[in-house]
């Protein structure tokens, strides 16, 4: 038990550690990128950068000789008035980015995606979207998968497992967002379907509604997880199967579907629930191009809108949100071992 907790303990630490080096690494990247204010209203404009201001990220530039020479990278212009300035340097700013996250939680204000915004409001309402389909996703994965992955190996070297194997290469092979345009392709023949995600007024009017939205991105995810699934229980509970303690199960009176249930399935589970951990990390980086094309407000879509208009706090913890959600999917996949099969003691010497 010592030896677990230690464990678990010193993996959470190399986790944060690492997360903490990815952030700091892609600050700093960003910070030698310019800023691009995305507004048309100086009032706006003004207001933001009196804010970075604030923040500590830059400063007014007062003196009329730096003014007249030109040192000075940004301005806004009020009433006929013009307001001048400038970066500090950017590790100093690196360093009020940390004391800005650690001491007040504060990540900064978006500059073109909300303008002036705070940017973990904006992640705030953007993640239930995204986290509410890949959690569908993955819902609806796991018992066809493994169903479809069941049946197969108990009808090995048959019509069932060769129909059943050729589905999988055949879909498995195919990208999400190559699968939605054929999923809006075959929608679009039926009346009144959504070919967009609706607003939350709309969904709200019409709970329906809000279901039939769900079907079109939730098949796209899933298929490629319902495929990886089936495939690797096929081959892990045929592996099993044909092993000597199944063969001595038998002899010792159990039938054929007794053996599969008590001892098969559970020793074939081992490297497939671990499996479904990472399977939920790889869906929802393949929601981002998903979410895209059917007009999903969440995470993914911001992370690409915030790209292209150069976005560079709302990419921070875009990227906070996923890396975050990947290291520490790794930690949950060691565990999971140890779940499934209680023999397995994870940090045991021996």
């Amino acid at each position: 038990m010592k030896d677990s907790a230690k464990y678990v303990i010193e993996r959470i630490i190399f986790i944060l550690l690492t997360l903490f080096i990815i952030l700091s690494v892609t600050y700093i990247l960003l910070q030698c990128l310019p800023p691009n204010i995305n507004t048309s209203s100086f009032t706006e404009e003004y207001r933001y950068w009196e804010n970075q201001v604030t923040l500590g990220f830059y400063y007014r530039v007062t003196n009329p000789g730096d003014i007249a020479a030109g040192k000075w990278e940004e301005w806004a212009e009020i009433n006929g008035q013009r307001y001048y300035y400038a970066p500090y340097p950017i590790l100093y700013r690196y360093w009020v980015w940390l004391c800005n996250v650690f001491g007040k939680w504060d990540w900064g204000t978006s500059t073109s995606v909300a303008l002036n915004q705070n940017v973990i409001s904006i992640i705030a309402m953007r993640l239930p979207a995204s986290m509410k389909l890949n959690i569908v996703s993955i819902i609806v994965s796991i018992p066809l998968g493994l169903g479809l992955g069941i049946w197969a190996a108990l009808k090995k070297n048959t019509w069932v497992d060769a129909t059943i194997s050729t589905i999988i290469m055949i879909f498995i092979s195919v990208p999400s967002f190559v699968l939605i345009s054929f999923l809006l392709i075959g929608f679009g023949n039926i009346d009144g379907w959504p070919m967009r995600w609706p607003s939350e007024a709309n969904a709200a009017a019409d709970p329906l509604l809000a279901v039939e939205a769900y079907v079109i991105p939730v098949l796209s995810l899933s298929f490629g997880s319902i495929c990886s699934f089936a495939r690797y229980t096929r081959a892990e509970l045929c592996e099993v199967m044909s092993s000597e303690f199944l063969l001595l199960a038998r002899t010792k009176g159990l039938t054929r579907g007794q053996s599969v249930v008590r001892h098969a399935l559970r020793n074939s589970l081992v490297p497939i629930v671990p499996m479904i951990i990472g399977q939920f990390v790889s869906i929802i980086s393949g929601s981002m191009v998903l979410e895209q094309i059917y007009g999903i407000p969440g995470i993914g879509t911001l992370f690409v809108n915030a790209i292209n208009a150069q976005d560079y706090p709302v990419i921070m913890v875009d990227m906070a949100v996923y890396t975050t959600i990947g290291l520490f999917a790794t930690l949950l996949v060691d565990l999971s071992y140890g779940i499934v099969d209680p023999r397995i003691r994870m940090g045991a010497k021996k």
